[in-house]
């Protein structure tokens, strides 16, 4: 894992660019970016976002890329907290086959970041849930489409040894952890 001093220097974007860049891809791969047997021309119902299973690279340059960096085979997770100024969750809509959009236009509390890093078609994937609380109290929250984050967010990376290999799921057509697969192609 890379030091602070070397996030930090002045080639690197900075702390708040790297997080606010990385957690939008997210959102990229619940729009569909580079969607793997995906019509291009199926669109999501107005308020809605499309599931994708992979993010463009040049999309996201800060947070996706070091994590990928740091382990370039996927299998992991991550946990954070922090504050966002802004945010846009969705909920799974099983009519729709897509996510529900969640608005979040104000400064709130990023309560709980969790997410993982599996592996689609060869290629890491992040997938991330979150929950974010609000001056009075209410928590609002779901899977992260975009975040960015204000002041800061402390992400916690834990690598894995054992594959974390997702499948389409054609019911729903996500991308599911398929505990069977293995790296090679085998069942």
């Amino acid at each position: 894992m890379k030091t602070s001093n070397q996030f930090n220097d002045s080639s690197s974007l900075s702390r708040r660019q790297w997080v606010r860049s990385g957690l939008a891809a997210c959102g990229y791969l619940a729009a569909g970016g580079l969607a793997v047997g995906q019509s291009e021309e199926k669109t999501a119902p107005k308020g809605y976002t499309l599931p994708g299973p992979v993010t463009n690279l040049g999309r996201a340059p800060g947070l996706q890329t070091r994590l990928i960096a740091e382990n370039p085979s996927g299998e992991s997770h991550f946990t954070a907290i922090g504050a966002l100024e802004s945010a846009r969750f969705g909920w799974f809509d099983r009519a729709q086959n897509a996510y529900r959009n969640i608005p979040i236009e104000h400064q709130v509390e990023m309560i709980s970041l969790i997410g993982d890093v599996g592996v689609v078609n060869g290629v890491p994937q992040i997938h991330a849930h979150g929950a974010v609380g609000f001056p009075d109290g209410q928590v609002h929250g779901g899977h992260i489409l975009e975040a960015i984050v204000w002041p800061t967010l402390e992400l916690f990376f834990t690598a894995y040894r054992t594959p974390l290999i997702k499948t389409r799921d054609a019911e729903t057509n996500l991308f599911l952890f398929d505990l069977k697969e293995r790296k090679d192609g085998s069942k």
